[in-house]
């Protein structure tokens, strides 16, 4: 009893004091209206969606195991003779960052799970990155009105890449150590300002003194500074505009369906950041990554065998393998066109193709509304054709990049690799379009089929007339709805040869990307229904204005014929 009443009276006095401190800052601060606009914010309910998340919480890891690094890293190039508890390279000479990352693995308790819980979570977050933007583009959710939404998740992406190199970079071991020799010679690639920027970088000549502090200084504070605003101004604009959501009963191009913040949200988005927090720490503990001390300090007149960066910068280094040895001398100043092709101007167009991609699919195809339903990648076969291709591109170059190590190990000629991968580079893209898209519409096809005929149900029958065969049901509502409700433009006319170039092109651009389809089985009344669920709110409040002006219209012209001579009109002036 006595403790029962403690209990009670400290739960009292912790009620109090929180509802004061909310009164406190609710006085001084818009808080009561930011928590109930995020209470009654609807989150979606699709596994999907979590990719985001994901990321987040990969983030959060990030940020916890690299502050608890700063404590104990030196990031210094200065030689030093270790003598730590590592007893192979006792005697050595080596950088300070070196010898420091050497003392975290071995010296500081927990240091290399925590270092190895660092580098894993650093490789997850690229990938629900890659993987978050591949959803967001399959789906179509980059279209209007989440442009800046996606300029902002691109822009993310660019600074992971950043992020984790400089931080792959730090250790100062042979093979990161082989990594900056070739970023130097990047550098170097640049057309007249190449030396200015390698002496500004490296502080002299290579290997310099300045570059692993600068490093150093990016990562732990420039860097993470823009990914933390970023991450907040993308989780703004998720607020602001809504989350996109598949096509299903219930759900339109105008309503936000969901679950709430809380508690069905919050307990679901807090489960799955201990899930990643638990799962980052099992294969830390279990799986090593990196491990320095088998690499040795770096040296300039050495390099690392089968020297490969981690997966997300891999596709440079087999851009780099592939490119032909070409080089031409022009006023004085060498074009090594082997490195400024494949690592400079190759990821600049990409760069520059997913920042504006939304912009040119919006002008080819004239799609100026707004789109709040996801695409099926099916619905959508030129876009979902270019992203594979996409996927498989980089992909054969993260092959080529180890093209050295598969020579190897499965006994064949590197040059006859090498050769191979340049054909399937151009040749593999192309390929893979084209039998994506084929893909698609008999997907498409298949669809068409099954609201035809119906699900198969297993079971044989027989007609009246003798024929024997599979029993169908009608397609279930659900799955119906999901494949008549597509938010998909119908294809251009063809303009005349009166029009300009521009928009002879853009026509043509259009149908390329809109004029393969299979139209679905529907009637006059679902295609009307299918209409009003695909309209974007701008054109549906346009609707909704026109109707009730008609209506108005109607019933005016109604009161005026049915009114007598004797009735009645008060003036305003007379009420």
């Amino acid at each position: 009893m006595l403790f029962r009443k403690r209990r009670a009276r400290a739960e009292a006095r912790a009620r109090r004091a929180a509802v004061t401190g909310f009164v406190a800052l609710d006085r001084r601060l818009p808080v009561s209206e930011a928590v109930r606009t995020l209470l009654r914010k609807a989150f979606p309910d699709h596994w999907s969606f979590l990719l985001g998340e994901l990321a987040l919480y990969s983030f959060l890891v990030l940020v916890v195991t690299g502050s608890y690094l700063t404590l104990f890293f030196r990031p210094g190039t200065a030689q030093v003779v270790y003598h730590g508890s590592y007893v192979p390279l006792q005697g050595l000479p080596m950088s300070e960052a070196y010898a420091s990352t050497l003392d975290i693995s071995f010296a500081v308790r927990g240091g290399l799970l925590i270092r190895q819980m660092h580098h894993w979570a650093a490789l997850m977050f690229v990938a629900a990155l890659t993987v978050h933007m591949l959803r967001v583009f399959f789906t179509g959710a980059f279209r209007r009105p989440r442009e800046a939404n996606w300029m902002v998740g691109v822009t993310l992406f660019l600074l992971a890449l950043l992020e984790g190199f400089a931080g792959y970079s730090l250790p100062d071991d042979l093979l990161s150590g082989t990594g900056l020799r070739t970023a130097h010679t990047i550098v170097l690639s640049i057309p007249v300002v190449g030396t200015y920027l390698s002496d500004f970088m490296w502080g002299g000549v290579y290997p310099g003194q300045l570059l692993i502090p600068r490093l150093y200084i990016l990562h732990v504070l420039f860097v993470p500074g823009i990914l933390i605003a970023l991450i907040a101004a993308h989780l703004a604009l998720v607020v602001y505009l809504k989350h996109t959501q598949w096509a299903s009963r219930g759900r339109t191009n105008t309503n936000v369906v969901g679950q709430p913040m809380f508690p069905q949200f919050t307990a679901k988005s807090m489960g799955l950041s201990a899930m990643v927090f638990g799962v980052v720490a099992l294969i830390s503990g279990l799986a090593q990554i990196n491990p320095i001390w088998t690499y040795g300090p770096y040296r300039t007149d050495q390099v690392a065998t089968d020297a490969q960066p981690d997966w997300y910068v891999g596709f440079l280094e087999g851009a780099l393998r592939l490119m032909p040895p070409w080089e031409n001398s022009v006023a004085g100043h060498t074009f090594m066109w082997n490195v400024l092709i494949p690592a400079v101007i190759l990821p600049g167009l990409v760069f520059t193709v997913l920042y504006l991609y939304p912009y040119v699919e919006k002008w080819a195809t004239g799609d100026l509304r707004e789109h709040h339903l996801c695409d099926r990648p099916r619905d959508n076969p030129t876009r979902t054709g270019l992203g594979v291709a996409a996927i498989v591109f980089y992909a054969v170059l993260l092959l080529a990049g180890g093209n050295d190590v598969i020579a190897y190990s499965f006994h064949v000629s590197v040059n006859a690799l090498t050769w191979i991968f340049r054909v399937t580079v151009v040749v593999g893209p192309v390929v893979s379009y084209a039998v994506t898209k084929r893909l698609c519409l008999a997907l498409q096809a298949h669809d068409r089929r099954l609201l035809e005929e119906g699900t198969p149900t297993g079971k044989v029958v027989q007609s009246v007339y003798g024929e024997i065969g599979t029993g169908h049901a009608p397609v279930p509502a659900e799955q119906r709805y999901r494949v008549l409700v597509r938010d998909i433009p119908v294809p251009l006319e063809r303009p005349g040869t009166e029009a300009s170039r521009g928009d002879r092109l853009r026509a043509a651009l259009n149908r390329w990307y809109y004029g393969e389809r299979v139209d679905m089985p529907v009637s006059d009344e679902e295609r009307g229904q299918i209409a009003r669920r695909t309209l974007d709110p701008a054109s549906r409040a346009e609707a909704t204005a026109r109707q009730e002006t008609t209506a108005s219209s109607e019933e005016a012209a109604s009161s005026r014929k049915t009114a007598s001579p004797t009735d009645t009109v008060t003036r305003p002036d007379e009420e």
